[in-house]
């Protein structure tokens, strides 16, 4: 009597195209961490501007396009996360990089009370229940004296000149103060993206991210399996704000001048990034990464237009939404196939190999 063959299936994300990928993203984060040794003070202050947008992006990409949350409120967190790195310079006496950390934690906390009253609306609503907190954030900040009130305040210019790492690269490399601060701060960013995209890739690929789809797709069908849509919710609703707080932290770090009016700036912190995300692909990791290098193209090229860049950016996005709704990296992919961070899962495999003995190969 013949045995029925074994077989051997199992679940899979990755594509030889990802893992490609993986092995040129490598090269390129070893270059860009090599960057300030070789490129121009102004190239870095563009990459670092590249890099904290693209955080902020990939947070709200991860709102929006995965938990269904869309947020027109993030500047609340920019903003508290500033402000927070700035209390703990000039109330605490920590050092800016120090500070960031609580940039993070504040934003985080922020979010506790802000997803208590937001979640509590849905769709439309719940847009606008994210603005009306950051405003009503932003007219507090603006009462706080200690840190300057409505007009603002700068960074100790001691806090700035004596930050974490920058005697080591004055004393090593020769940088002078100014460039070193660049450095400094370039490098925490691009630590930060990497960091962010690592989570945010682990994080689709889990058992939560699977959860988080059900969610977005239709949370109804997700509760009756079991699914605790509103713990999902709230656990990614408060990553983002920690994340985001952290990269307006860092900054006004670079920038060492604050004002309530800037760090909670609605079209610096929220407008720009639902641009990026729209027009480079909403709900995917590649769609971020495609937008705010478009975005900090059409920056350099049409800022010097006024009224007309913004025109010209509004007008870009409706022309995408109308003909490209899933974004420029959505268009590429669905003519392609190709995914650089692939979450799908899909069943591969097939019958053991037989031993000469009849058994299976391990």
């Amino acid at each position: 009597m013949t045995m029925p063959a074994q077989t051997d299936w199992f679940v899979e994300t990755k594509t030889r195209t990802s893992t490609l990928f993986l092995g040129v993203a490598v090269v390129v984060v070893i270059v860009a961490a090599f960057a300030p040794f070789y490129a121009s003070r102004s190239l870095i202050q563009d990459l670092f501007f590249i890099l904290t947008m693209l955080v902020l992006a990939q947070g709200w990409n991860l709102l929006a396009g995965y938990a269904g949350l869309v947020s027109v409120g993030q500047q609340a967190f920019v903003g508290i996360g500033a402000y927070a790195m700035f209390s703990g310079v000039i109330l605490l006496g920590l050092d800016p990089v120090v500070s960031i950390l609580l940039g993070g934690i504040a934003a985080a906390l922020l979010a506790i009370p802000a997803a208590f009253f937001t979640f509590r609306l849905q769709g439309a609503y719940f847009a606008i229940g994210t603005w009306v907190v950051a405003e009503i954030v932003r007219l507090l900040v603006a009462q706080w004296k200690m840190l300057g009130g409505g007009t603002g305040t700068s960074l100790p210019r001691s806090a700035s000149r004596e930050m974490f790492g920058i005697e080591f690269l004055k004393d090593t490399f020769g940088f002078k103060t100014s460039a070193a601060a660049d450095v400094v701060t370039y490098w925490l960013s691009l630590v930060l993206a990497v960091a962010t995209i690592g989570v945010v890739y682990w994080l689709l690929r889990s058992r939560q991210g699977l959860g988080l789809a059900a969610v977005r797709d239709n949370q109804n069908t997700a509760r009756s399996i079991g699914v605790d849509a509103q713990r999902i919710k709230a656990i990614v609703y408060l990553s983002t704000a920690f994340i985001t707080g952290l990269v307006g932290a860092l900054i006004y770090v670079q920038k060492a001048r604050i004002s309530p009016d800037a760090a909670f700036s609605v079209l610096d912190w929220t407008a720009y990034v639902i641009f990026i995300v729209v027009i480079g692909g909403i709900g995917t990791i590649e769609g971020p990464i495609i937008g705010v290098l478009v975005f900090f193209a059409l920056q350099n090229t049409l800022s010097g237009y006024g009224s007309w860049y913004l025109l010209v950016l509004g007008l870009l996005g409706i022309v995408i939404m109308l003909f490209a709704p899933r974004g420029l990296w959505g268009l590429f992919t669905d003519r392609t196939g190709i995914e650089l961070f692939p979450i799908r899962r899909r069943l591969t495999g097939g019958p053991l190999k037989q031993s000469s003995k009849g058994g299976p190969h391990g």
